[in-house]
């Protein structure tokens, strides 16, 4: 079910758009909104995947909305001018419905937001079962990770470190090639042991027996290398250091 919510200022639209959503099974309208404002209210206390916008709105226009936007939703959106559209899509928004559309129009929109939140969770749910198996392996030497179209069984105390990079995680190996996966950060910390590996960025994860020194900013590595030491994270790495 994605969840969406509607702004327009102008209610004969948004009453139009209600009754579409409403009458569409795989949306579950949140809440439909006059202004930017009450919705940054809404999205303040409610999860929302899908927005539908209008651009031409008074105080704030969908557009000043849209960049003011904290979190990641998918954004449709409805005007009466076309001259918006470029400008719409250069934002990323998924589509743009001009006013009046018809609801085979707005089928068309929402389908493609409703496929991307259901390849979104279905990504979940399967990098949360890899998490699960890495996990039950944790207390073993090795690790497997998927890279270049295979498995590969990595010696846990042979990685100097892991860098995110996106949707991927390079991890850096003592006397070999860097290894690529499609991983998470996130989940490789609660796969590699806590005894060993710590969250010193968030990009950055260590291998605690590879520091040879530190400074307030930085962690120098067995290998000449250094990487940065996060603001957020100096407390609990320093914790693990005293005396």
């Amino acid at each position: 079910m994605v969840r969406c919510i509607a702004i327009d200022d102008e209610p004969l639209a948004l009453r139009q758009i209600r009754s579409y959503i409403e009458r569409t099974e795989q949306l579950h309208l949140v809440a439909t909104c006059r202004s930017a404002h009450e919705a940054q209210e809404v999205l303040a206390r409610e999860s929302v995947d899908l927005i539908f916008v209008d651009i031409n709105m008074p105080d704030m226009n969908g557009l000043e909305f849209v960049r003011s936007l904290t979190s990641t939703h998918y954004i449709v959106f409805t005007t009466a001018h076309s001259e918006f559209a470029l400008e719409g899509f250069k934002l990323n928004a998924i589509d743009y419905l001009l006013k009046p559309f018809s609801y085979d129009e707005f089928m068309k929109a929402s389908q493609k937001a409703i496929s991307l939140v259901d390849l979104v969770d279905r990504c979940r749910a399967a990098e949360s079962v890899v998490a699960q198996n890495e996990a039950e392996s944790a207390d073993q030497d090795y690790i497997s990770v998927k890279a270049d179209y295979k498995t590969q069984l990595v010696k846990i105390a042979d990685i100097v470190y892991l860098e995110s990079a996106g949707e991927y995680v390079r991890l850096h190996i003592e006397g070999g090639p860097t290894i690529t996966t499609l991983f998470r950060l996130k989940n490789m910390e609660t796969t590699l042991p806590a005894n060993l590996f710590l969250r010193v960025h968030r990009s950055y994860i260590v291998n605690l027996k590879r520091i040879s020194s530190y400074t307030k900013g930085r962690i120098f590595l067995d290998n000449g290398e250094y990487i940065p030491l996060g603001e957020n994270y100096k407390e609990r790495f320093f914790e693990h250091f005293k005396a």
